[in-house]
């Protein structure tokens, strides 16, 4: 990757997450466009640019990822609200990563490799994984929905759908350790799993939903690593 490529987003990474404390955060949120916050961010992100590059000679480009910078705030801080803060944030990073991408192709004639896209082992390995995650939660549900406890208490403390998103991440971690040749790492997390799920399930001393979250697990594991080694065949023979 291009050297100044490197340090345009180094320098948006650091004045974004480690030179932005959380009270200037809500106080642009509070405050919008009024806030003061708001602007001594930016600047911020200016002088940043210069340290990085250790120069003044790079004015225009600090001067225009500024501003790109201040429109974007500016418009996340006006139209967020409680409901879309956590669309509004990945969409603000985009924005700023591609502004940052723009500016870097404009000043220094630099450009993305993305022949990588061509590639056919790409789309398996990008199929593979999206397989995995609402497909696969999809599947699971239809199988062992005839398994479902009657007598399933609704627990308070649990967090809506985590269930869900705990097995996609579980099946995501087991397709790239198996594409990396970590086998050793999937009994790793069937173990971590095993340790604070069955704890809580041993408490409540009910065998069917014990039952039910066992065929679950392994069923969930099973179709990950079925799906990984199958990908790994077909991008390596």
């Amino acid at each position: 990757m291009d050297i100044y490529l490197i340090k345009l987003i180094l320098a948006h990474l650091i004045g974004d997450f480690f030179l932005q404390p959380n009270t200037w955060v809500k106080d642009k949120e509070r405050r919008k466009l009024k806030s003061t916050k708001l602007y001594l961010h930016v600047m911020i992100h200016v002088a940043l640019i210069f340290v990085v590059f250790l120069s003044f000679d790079v004015w225009k480009t600090a001067l225009i990822i500024g501003v790109i910078h201040l429109i974007i705030d500016g418009l996340k801080s006006t139209f967020q609200t409680n409901k879309n803060a956590r669309i509004l944030f990945f969409a603000d990073q985009v924005l700023h990563f591609s502004s940052i991408v723009a500016v870097w192709h404009l000043f220094y004639k630099g450009s993305l490799n993305i022949g990588f896209l061509n590639n056919p082992h790409t789309w398996v390995l990008i199929s593979g994984a999206l397989f995995l995650t609402l497909p696969t939660s999809i599947i699971m549900k239809v199988i062992i929905a005839k398994w479902i406890p009657d007598n399933q208490p609704d627990s308070p403390k649990s967090l809506e759908n985590a269930g869900k998103y705990i097995g996609i991440l579980e099946r995501t971690l087991i397709f790239l350790f198996i594409l990396t040749n970590h086998f050793e790492a999937v009994g790793f997390l069937l173990a971590a799993k095993s340790i604070f799920r069955f704890g809580d399930l041993k408490e409540k001393h009910d065998l069917k939903l014990t039952e039910y979250v066992l065929i679950g697990t392994l069923l969930s594991f099973g179709i990950a690593i079925v799906t990984a080694m199958l990908i790994q065949m077909m991008i390596f023979s």
